[in-house]
């Protein structure tokens, strides 16, 4: 009950119209928008006057059952998704770059609930896996430029991806699916849909999901529960409710170099639970030798590595990602006075998360020469946005706005093990009882947002005309510090960030678009991220002189849309100006702090391609391509302890920014038979600021093959077979899982996942 009366007492809060609306499209354009979305898998922003692409569900339940929807949308231009699973679900590996921004600089909602940033240690939010099942969106929008300006986000300098859940009309009966494959894993999926599609409707959900790491010794789970309710009110007016409950364990895989590749090739992974002998005896070895700065335990051990490990960030012993959710949202949609729309919504959101990692820098008390490092985190949030639009002859202006509390703690905590023989504890496991805690940091943020826009329809012609301000105030203070963290108060606040867009219909379904948006990105309240993840000593030397990150997108392009060929070209220029570069101080799991500083700016060009084709017979037809040419403007200048040093980035390409990708399909659709098979090329990419160390391009296919038997009921019964990585290329997935550093090779790679095979049998009754 504690969840409801939060979310009533956050909706509750507002008396006036002034919040943000979940899209900054008028209903009557957003509801067309969802029509078009079911006959279409890829809808390519018709009407839009940015570059903007929404792909359907159906675009999801031809993947591999339980494909992230981010794994969706990389076929979509400009868009770089990595991730070292089949999946696209393992969070440590899953990284999503638009236009060379990364993914701490896009935008996320979820039916306008903000997800922050989606990254693996989010102070703000949660990932999309864990906040939705991938069989309940409904739709996907990409935004590729700075995105829509009525979406809760505080960091969308390059792009925001929306996601959209079901309506339950459209989940009415029963579904199931099951799915099993490669490395034993399991998934069922079964959701139970009631009600009317005019009336009162709901459906409830629960996925089940458990495999074998593809590599090495470990497991990934997952157990979600969706529930979401629509009541009409009558007039119009409607009320909806959402909740999620997610509880995911996922073991690590090792972060590798590209010497550690070469040396210990692909398959070369942390040590597990059944080599816990080998990986205390490597911990020995590294305190004998001095390499890990502990004091040595057993100097029977040697000094010598056994082969073929040679260094003791080789391997460590066991990691894990743990994360329990629990989100809820109550919103309401009043239309009143013939063409005006009020929305509101509450939400809540509860984290409680642990990041693992069996080091070998600390000592047990129990004479273990390792001991259970975590990251711990603890997310407590609750928002209200809202937006009242109306249409005064050709205008449609919308005035809406957004106001979140958040209080996030985040703790490093070090775990001893048992004994030299038994861990005695199990990675997979919420940990408990400490022996240390090197710092545990609350912080208090307040976000208010507001924002103005305008359509104006004047024919052919439909100009956008908004903007956007918002005040991000962060207070931070110590719960236990022993490590210098940085403390203190910062805020961000830009209360005016412009917004122009401009469509013309041409006739013969050729339109033309252009738009021009500025966006000013919050600071990060996080220890590991962000200024705060800097000494107290740096924090404070900084604090008053940092600037936080800003850009301006010019964006243009062409949509042509016949109905058998839907295509979009289009060109834009971005200046990304006051780049904070967080430069890490060790390797990743020392969790050393960061220096931070302003090092200029980043000019952006590219062009963006794709065309979706009907052909006859049931085939079809889709590629995309993206030319993107990212540069740093400026050198970076350091001066420590009176010592000027200069990096001549200037120039330089940015990191995880590859300049070609391209994208193709084919697929077929018959009433009984159906497949496709993709192709995704993406060229090299640098995980150094001064371009001396790449990974190479990679060229992967996917194919899915499906049978349909009619049974008569709701829908017929589909086998459906999907092997991802088909021809089993071996490459590099996740760059920069550690940061990336100026030049030399880095332990911040991730190895793809080699070919899976998946079946799945579904069925709606």
């Amino acid at each position: 009950m504690r969840i409801v009366a939060v979310l009533l007492a956050s909706t509750s809060l507002i008396a006036a119209p002034a919040f943000a609306a979940e899209d900054v499209a008028p209903a009557a354009e957003t509801a067309a928008a969802a029509d078009n979305a079911v006959a279409e898998i890829v809808v390519l922003g018709a009407g839009q006057t940015r570059q903007v692409q929404e792909l359907s569900t159906a675009e999801l339940t031809i993947l591999a059952s339980g494909t992230s929807p981010l794994k969706a949308i990389e076929k979509l231009p400009s868009v770089n998704f990595q991730s070292a699973d089949a999946f696209g679900n393992y969070e440590w590996s899953t990284r999503i770059t638009i236009r060379g921004f990364s993914q701490n600089q896009l935008g996320f909602t979820l039916d306008g609930i903000p997800l922050g940033d989606m990254s693996y240690g989010n102070n703000n939010g949660l990932h999309i896996s864990r906040a939705i099942t991938s069989e309940n969106i409904g739709i996907t929008r990409v935004s590729q430029g700075s995105g829509s300006i009525a979406a809760q986000s505080t960091n969308n300098l390059g792009g925001t991806l929306e996601f959209f859940s079901l309506d339950p009309k459209d989940a009415l009966g029963v579904t199931a699916s099951g799915s099993y494959g490669s490395a034993n894993t399991f998934r069922g999926f079964a959701r139970i849909g009631i009600g009317t599609e005019d009336g009162l409707r709901a459906y409830t959900s629960v996925q089940y999901q458990n495999g074998d790491k593809w590599k090495g010794d470990g497991q990934q789970r997952t157990l979600m529960v969706n529930a979401k309710a629509v009541a009409p009110l009558g007039g119009g007016a409607e009320l909806d409710g959402y909740i999620s409950y997610s509880n995911r364990a996922e073991q690590d895989y090792q972060d590798l170099s590209l010497a550690q590749l070469n040396r210990l090739g692909y398959d070369w992974d942390n040590f597990g639970p059944s080599n816990y002998a080998l990986a205390v005896r490597v911990a020995d070895i590294a305190a004998n030798r001095g390499d890990s700065g502990t004091t040595p335990l057993n100097p029977a051990a040697g000094t010598t590595y056994p082969a073929p490990i040679a260094t003791a960030d080789d391997a460590y012993y066991d990691a894990s990602g743990l994360r329990k959710d629990t989100i809820g949202s109550i919103g309401l949609t009043v239309p009143f006075a013939d063409t005006a729309v009020l929305k509101i919504k509450g939400y809540y959101h509860e984290n409680d998360g642990q990041g693992t990692w069996g080091s070998p820098y600390v000592n047990s008390p129990s004479g273990v020469p390792m001991a259970l490092r975590t990251t711990e985190y603890d997310i407590k949030r609750k928002g209200v946005f809202g937006s009242i639009s109306n249409t005064y002859g050709m205008h449609n202006l919308t005035v809406g706005g957004w106001f979140e509390k958040n209080n996030f703690i985040q703790s490093r905590k070090f775990y001893g093990y048992e004994s030299r023989t038994n861990p005695g504890r199990d990675h997979l496991k919420f940990q408990a009882n400490p022996f240390a805690t090197q710092w545990s940091i609350a912080f208090e943020t307040d976000t208010i947002q507001y924002y103005v826009t305008d359509d104006i329809d004047l024919g052919d012609l439909k100009v956008n005309v908004g903007w956007k301000g918002y005040s991000v105030d962060t207070n931070s203070f110590a719960l236990v510090n022993t490590n210098s963290r940085a403390t203190g108060t910062l805020k961000t606040e830009d209360w005016f960030q412009p917004h122009v867009g401009l469509n013309y219909k041409m006739g013969g379904g050729l339109e033309a678009f252009a738009g021009f948006t500025q966006v000013t990105r919050a600071f990060q309240a996080s220890t590991t991220a962000g200024p705060f993840s800097s000494t107290q000593a740096g924090f404070d030397a900084i604090k008053d002189t940092i600037k936080p990150e800003s850009s301006d997108t010019f964006e243009a392009g062409l949509r042509y849309n016949t109905g058998v060929i839907n295509a979009t070209l289009a060109g834009y220029y971005v200046d990304f100006r006051d780049r904070l570069l967080v430069i890490p101080t060790s390797v990743g799991i020392v969790g050393a702090t960061n220096a931070l500083q302003n090092v200029g700016s980043v000019r952006a060009l590219g062009i963006e391609a794709a065309v979706d084709v009907k052909l006859p017979g049931g085939f079809g037809a889709f590629a995309s391509y993206s030319y993107n040419d990212t540069t740093y403007r400026d050198d970076v200048v350091i001066t420590t302890g009176g010592v000027t040093t200069v990096r001549a980035t200037a120039g330089k390409t940015v990191t995880d920014a590859p300049k070609h990708l391209l994208r193709g399909e084919l697929s077929y659709d018959s009433d009984t038979v159906y497949g496709r098979v993709g192709v995704n090329y993406m060229s090299k990419r640098y995980f150094t600021y001064l371009n001396d160390q790449s990974v190479p391009g990679r060229a992967l296919v996917d194919a899915t093959l499906g049978y349909r038997l009619d049974i008569g009921q709701r829908q017929p019964i589909e086998l459906q077979l999907n092997a991802v990585n088909l021809f089993d290329k071996r490459y590099v997935a996740t760059i920069g899982s550690n940061g990336f550093g100026f030049s030399g090779d880095n332990q911040t790679l991730l190895a793809a996942a080699p070919r899976q095979v998946f079946v799945t049998l579904k069925a709606g009754f």
